[in-house]
């Protein structure tokens, strides 16, 4: 038999699960006096003070542990949001170079902002998983991809910014938005910002201020009053417009000017508008109906900058102001049009003007375009209708295009999509697969079928139809911004007023320039009619007094 002492040498050891074998093997056994079950009561208080003290050892365990782990992610997350460690996968000269040229490198503190500290929102405020997903993100770039391939241009368009730029850091560090030094203009705009975000309003820091992390020369954010005011001197001006003596391309002239552009002239019919059922990547809203077009001449190219900005002088007067309503005083020849006020910033987004498409104008601006344009001419000028422009663009073609190509192989479509086979459409099409995410010269591309540039492609173009359902217009034609379906021949789009204008602190908004909206411009019109035509005289075609000699309709008046 097992001794008492036995028991409890085994008990203080720990030894409980053996003392209690003994016991149990040992039914006569007593300890001190007591019974089995009193035994047992000390057994289990053992036990539990045992399975106590070792629950706290391995909780503090843990929780060192645990520390150690939170201090070394912590680590890990600042490390790998540290300028040199973006720099790895980032490779763009481009872009370090003016983010040290910008205002947040060169503070009057001296600090530098970092990449993290715009590209990333502030922690705690959902740091963690945007981190991730950009990691990821950059981190399939940088596998699967060639860095020298990046457009780094494209990249830092506003477009595309935006979605990598959040506003909370802005406000993190900026959170007293009406600083002493603010401008009165400044100070407008933010109290239009923090009006519009405190009713909901979707409205990005970055869209005024696209050059504060990045430096881009030239760019301007403001009342552009300044706007056309330099002119380039040139040695002639046409004295009158074009004369059109039968039913054939010609070239119109803007009197007062030496800006011309050219017309083509599109023979009526008829056709099917829209797009079939089976058209790939079709729209819901291009249901098939055969229009009839009267015949019509149509220009080449969407109005350029040149023509625009000739409006813009014409139309204007000194001391004009940014009166967002269009009150001009009205200018010698053109009493009937008031010219439109200045833009809120440039107009042309830094990207250059002359030959480019014009862009930025609102379709009240482009309409009363065409009624000077009519009255500095003598020609009735218009926008087109949607069915005239889809007739001009199809140019006698039934596909989806004026030209051979299926729209579902001329861009990839998903994440394991086939490689676009791209060399027709980028014949013709200025769109998304190969734009550099702004416009371009007309001359970057081939004309279709009728002699039509950037009919599909490049800028969007306002028609004189009303989009149905809205009081929006339509826009035709697609831009540099959309993938292959949206420069279809029948794709169709509208405008979006408050959307475009969204950005726009003045108040009233203009009527004139869209804030938020550069793809947008249009071409002109010309109704063909027999009575149209002027036949050539002695009297058009001879130079005006003081003038040099002239060919054809192209009067000239040598500038002194």
């Amino acid at each position: 038999m097992v001794s008492n002492v036995r028991l409890i040498s085994l008990l203080f050891a720990k030894n409980s699960k053996l003392a209690l074998k003994i016991l149990t093997e040992s039914p006569g056994v007593w300890f001190a006096g007591c019974r089995r079950k009193t035994l047992f009561y000390y057994i289990d208080n053992v036990n539990f003070h045992y399975v106590k003290r070792k629950t706290w050892l391995l909780f503090f365990i843990g929780l060192v542990t645990g520390m150690v782990i939170l201090a070394i992610f912590g680590k890990a997350v600042d490390v790998t949001s540290t300028n040199d460690f973006c720099a790895v996968c980032h490779v763009h000269p481009q872009a370090t170079t003016s983010w040290k040229q910008g205002v947040h490198y060169a503070t009057r503190s001296g600090y530098h902002t970092g990449c993290a500290e715009c590209h990333l929102p502030p922690k705690g405020e959902g740091y963690l998983v945007e981190k991730t997903k950009t990691g990821l993100r950059d981190l399939w770039s940088h596998w699967t991809k060639d860095s020298a391939d990046f457009d780094w241009e494209a990249a830092s368009a506003l477009e595309r910014a935006s979605k990598h730029v959040y506003n909370s850091s802005c406000i993190y560090c900026h959170e007293n938005l009406f600083p002493a030094q603010l401008t009165t203009e400044g100070s407008e705009a933010h109290l239009y910002y923090k009006q519009m975000t405190e009713k909901g309003e979707d409205l990005q820091c970055i869209s005024c201020h696209l050059n504060a992390g990045h430096y881009i020369e030239g760019y301007f954010h403001g009342s552009n009053t300044g706007f056309g005011a330099s002119v380039t001197r040139v040695d002639t001006l046409y004295q009158y417009p074009a004369t059109v003596t039968g039913f054939e391309d010609f070239t119109e002239q803007i009197p007062g000017s030496a800006v011309t552009f050219r017309m083509i002239a599109v023979p009526g019919g008829e056709f099917i508008m829209g797009s079939p059922g089976g058209e790939p990547l079709r729209g819901e809203d291009e249901a098939e109906k055969k229009v009839k077009v009267d015949s019509l001449f149509i220009a080449e190219v969407e109005v350029t900058w040149d023509e625009y900005m000739e409006f813009y002088r014409q139309t204007a007067s000194e001391g004009r102001s940014t009166d967002t309503e269009g009150a001009r005083a009205k200018a010698a020849g053109v009493d009937a049009i008031s010219g439109a006020t200045p833009p809120y910033g440039k107009p042309d987004q830094n990207w250059g003007m002359g030959q480019r498409p014009a862009i930025s104008m609102s379709w009240h601006a482009a309409e009363t375009y065409c009624r000077w344009l009519t009255k500095v001419t003598g020609k009735n000028y218009r926008l087109p209708t949607e069915a005239e422009w889809e007739y001009a663009c199809r140019a006698g073609t039934t596909t989806p295009y004026f030209f051979p190509g299926d729209p579902a192989k001329f861009e990839k479509r998903g994440l394991f999509g086939g490689k676009p086979d791209t060399s027709v459409i980028n014949t013709y099409v200025i769109y998304r697969g190969n734009s550099p995410s702004k416009t371009r010269e007309p001359s970057a591309v081939k004309p279709n079928p009728w002699g039509l540039r950037n009919m599909s492609g490049n800028v969007a173009e306002f028609c004189s139809d009303i989009y149905e359902g809205t009081s929006e217009h339509v826009i035709r034609g697609g831009s540099f911004r959309d993938g292959a379906a949206g420069v279809r021949s029948a794709a169709r789009d509208h405008t979006r007023t408050d959307e475009w204008l969204k950005t726009d602190p003045q108040i009233p908004k203009s009527i004139w320039w869209y804030s938020d909206c550069f793809h947008v411009g249009f071409r002109v019109v010309l109704t063909y009619s027999q009575q149209f035509v002027t036949p050539a005289t002695e009297e058009s075609q001879s130079p005006a007094r003081g003038a040099g000699t002239a060919t054809g309709s192209q009067q000239q008046l040598n500038r002194p």
